[in-house]
């Protein structure tokens, strides 16, 4: 993927003396009070905040916080939370501009941390009055928020648009380069885990993948409605019987590449969905009328493990059982602990993911751990995402 990297402008001094424009993603957590009670979207803004500022850059930066109303700046929505928790962690002043639009007052060496972007009038419907405004502030765009790449915003699409230079963060460009690594270029063999609760929010993904993959172990209630597809009894478990077809559809178009989707051949069930619940291991052709099936067994997970140490590539969206539940979490912990011990290069994205790899302390041993949660599916999905087009296509006008 061709782009042009904020690192390569800075370490070939391109940047000293310039406005910098960075697109972060600081939308955390407020208690009632108006404090943050999570700050790893703040810390992780730092490094391409600090990249500028060594440069020699006069910094601006800019983020959503919330849903707020256009037009309409309300405290609850105002970033002063973020401006002092990244004056403390830059060590040096940040001052919190609002109505800037028009104009910024800002001189190499500082930051400025420019108000709420979605209250500027038009922000969202990316208005290209807008966007022409903002671009006129910088001599350089620097996008460095991949949770909001999926999305074709002012202060996300079209300011690169119009900006002099448009590139990517340090932020981006690693997410970038990681999904190019797994998805367009991968070491084989390719294996990817999809897991949730049903198949029809991530039919997409499991379609988009079974074109690339050369296994496709599904989790959750996802697994149930393949088992459902392979004839297995599932008793009351989570499923979705309405798309057998489509989940026959996706076995099939791997069959017919030489690949497969693994289906369990033991799994864990109990009578109650709870934390408490007597935990059963059974043949998966052993299911009763009255079970939930709110695991892996520990025969599927053990195979999956060798498959998965075996692997070139693994992309990991969902754990494959209940892990909040201490009995039904064996199978995501064995195969968590597989994808850490394989040699393969790993990407791992999405909510549910992440707590899993942060429950077994894995974080360390995945290849790229992806913040983007929307966008990251959606890159599964097989879609090009607006931040990645426009800052390629930039990127082809400058090269070329």
């Amino acid at each position: 993927m061709q782009f042009i990297r904020f690192s390569d402008l800075c370490e070939q001094d391109q940047v000293r003396g310039k406005r910098v424009f960075i697109r972060a993603d600081l939308n955390v957590p407020l208690n009632d009070q108006g404090q943050i009670t999570e700050d790893t979207r703040v810390r992780a803004s730092v490094p391409a905040i600090r990249m500028a500022l060594d440069a020699g850059a006069a910094v601006m930066v800019t983020s959503h916080l919330g849903r707020p109303t256009e037009g309409e700046i309300k405290a609850a929505d105002s970033l002063a939370p973020v401006a002092e928790r990244l004056s403390a962690l830059l060590g040096q002043p940040v001052r919190l501009q609002a109505d800037w639009v028009g104009g910024v007052d800002v001189a190499p060496g500082e930051v400025v941390l420019l108000e709420n972007c979605r209250v500027n009038v038009g922000e969202k419907k990316n208005k290209p009055e807008l966007a022409q405004q903002m671009a006129k502030l910088c001599d350089i765009f620097v996008h460095d928020a991949f949770g909001t790449a999926h999305r074709a915003e002012g202060t996300t699409y079209g300011i690169a648009e119009y900006a002099p230079v448009a590139c990517a963060g340090p932020l981006l460009a690693a997410e970038m380069d990681a999904i190019s690594k797994a998805l367009q270029a991968p070491k084989r063999p390719l294996l990817a885990i999809v897991a949730g609760s049903k198949v029809s929010t991530k039919l997409t993904i499991l379609k988009s993948l079974a074109d690339k993959v050369d296994g496709l172990i599904v989790g959750g209630g996802i697994a149930n409605t393949f088992m459902l597809a392979a004839g297995l009894p599932i008793g009351k478990s989570l499923a979705e019987a309405d798309l057998v077809d489509e989940a026959k559809a996706v076995m099939s178009a791997m069959a017919a590449r030489g690949a497969a989707v693994p289906i369990p051949t033991d799994v864990v069930t109990a009578k109650a969905f709870a934390a408490d619940a007597q935990a059963t291991v059974k043949a998966a052709s052993e299911v009763a009328d009255d079970d939930l099936i709110l695991d892996i067994g520990p025969q599927t997970a053990q195979a999956l493990a060798e498959q998965l140490k075996g692997a070139g590539t693994v992309v990991w969206n969902g754990p494959v059982g209940v892990f909040e539940f201490d009995a039904f979490a064996h199978g995501t912990e064995t195969l968590a602990r597989a994808i850490a011990e394989s040699s393969a290069f790993s990407i791992a994205g999405g909510g549910d993911t992440l707590a899993a790899i942060a429950t077994y302390g894995i974080e360390d041993q995945v290849g790229y751990i992806s913040t983007g949660g929307g966008a990251f599916l959606e890159v599964l999905e097989g879609k090009t995402l607006p931040a990645f087009e426009i800052l390629a296509r930039r990127a082809s006008a400058e090269l070329n």
